[in-house]
């Protein structure tokens, strides 16, 4: 297992300021998972998964891997990044372009320090090679490759020296959007393949839900949330995590009442309004509602339950399987997804129903500290 505590760093900018990159960065990744840290650019992803590597040395905490330190800066330990027994892929997958596909794969072993013999490197290289799918282009020159076999070439060359944990910096943010989404299956097959504990670093919302056993977001050097891509998505904790992953819908209100079990009702712009909520919210406190646009049933005849909204239609997107509604109601925009089989027209009144579970009152966000 990797266990990450009270990890510090830090850089001084172009202007001599000093920039905080991880604020008390804490996390643990079981054996064999994929986690992902998730954040704009900028958020401090980045730096941490290189001090995990080894290629950047913190101020303060701790990380281990397996029980063993690879750096605690209160016993003054840091282990040197070829000791670590880690492996990595960058953007950058710096494939040697005179070498073959084979010779590529083939290239830590034969330069790392323990040695084996011909025969040695050859079953475990065409092993690996297989596992990424490309065992029949072991004689080919990595200049003929795509994007996708050399991202793949990569993983093979990191898989090789079978690390005991697999880092990867934004690996796919180079392919076309259609070769990512392939890869995002060919990526979690790998990883469910090798059984490899990894840290997948990404600011893509899709590739996070699509590939983690859990994920941390990060905003400011700061660990906002961790949980799984469902809790992640449909549990948000702030304003940030809820926006930042996916879309929906933000509205602003104030707490009216306790409802009991954890609901609440709540004053906005669309009406008194019931939600959940994970925080203890008090009558008067200010709050956000977070409505992903697939939980807002559209209907042209006013349903009956909660959470009934009427509005009129104010565009609307065909998208193939589904339309996407913008609606007003009175000067605030909601977005909605409906079925294509629902053509209510442009300026025609409509009525929404929100699902009391699905609307998520989030507390004031406290949880980044301001000062930089």
């Amino acid at each position: 297992m990797l266990s990450v505590r009270n990890l510090n760093t830090e850089y001084r900018s172009d202007g001599g300021e000093v920039v905080r990159a991880a604020r008390d960065v804490s996390f643990d990744v079981p054996e064999g998972k994929l986690f992902t840290l998730l954040g704009p650019s900028g958020c401090g992803k980045t730096t941490t998964l290189r001090s995990i590597a080894g290629l950047e040395r913190p101020r303060s905490g701790q990380i281990t891997l397996g029980g063993r330190p690879l750096y605690a800066s209160g016993r003054g330990i840091f282990i040197r990044p070829n000791e670590r027994n880690i492996g990595m892929v960058f953007q950058s997958y710096a494939i040697w372009p005179h070498m073959s596909v084979y010779e590529n794969a083939a290239f830590p072993l034969k330069v790392g320090r323990r040695k084996l013999n011909a025969q040695a490197i050859r079953e475990r290289v065409m092993r690996v090679l297989a596992i990424v799918a490309m065992e029949t282009l072991a004689d080919r020159p990595a200049t003929n490759l795509s994007g996708g076999q050399q991202q793949r070439l990569a993983l093979a060359r990191a898989l090789v020296m079978e690390p005991q944990l697999l880092l990867l910096d934004e690996p796919m943010s180079n392919l076309d959007a259609k070769l990512r989404e392939h890869m995002r299956f060919e990526l979690k097959r790998i990883q469910r393949d090798t059984g490899v504990t990894t840290v997948y670093v990404t600011h893509d919302q899709a590739e996070a839900l699509a590939l983690s056993h859990e994920i941390a977001v990060m905003n400011e050097g700061v660990i906002i949330q961790i949980g799984s891509p469902r809790e992640i998505y449909e549990r948000p904790r702030s304003r940030f995590v809820a926006d930042f992953i996916g879309r929906t819908n933000l509205v602003d209100g104030r707490v009216v009442a306790a409802g009991g079990d954890a609901h609440y009702r709540v004053g906005t712009a669309l009406g008194e309004l019931t939600a959940s909520s994970s925080d203890v919210l008090r009558s008067g406190d200010a709050v956000t509602l977070s409505i992903r646009p697939e939980d807002i049933a559209l209907s042209e005849e006013r349903p009956s339950g909660p959470n009934v909204c009427a509005g009129t239609v104010s565009s609307k997107v065909f998208l193939g399987d589904i339309v996407d509604f913008q609606v007003s109601i009175g000067t605030q925009p909601v977005l909605a997804r409906a079925h294509p089989s629902l053509r209510t027209p442009v300026g025609d009144p409509i009525f929404l129903s929100i699902s009391t579970e699905k609307c998520i009152a989030l507390a004031e966000d406290k949880s980044v500290p301001r000062d930089r």
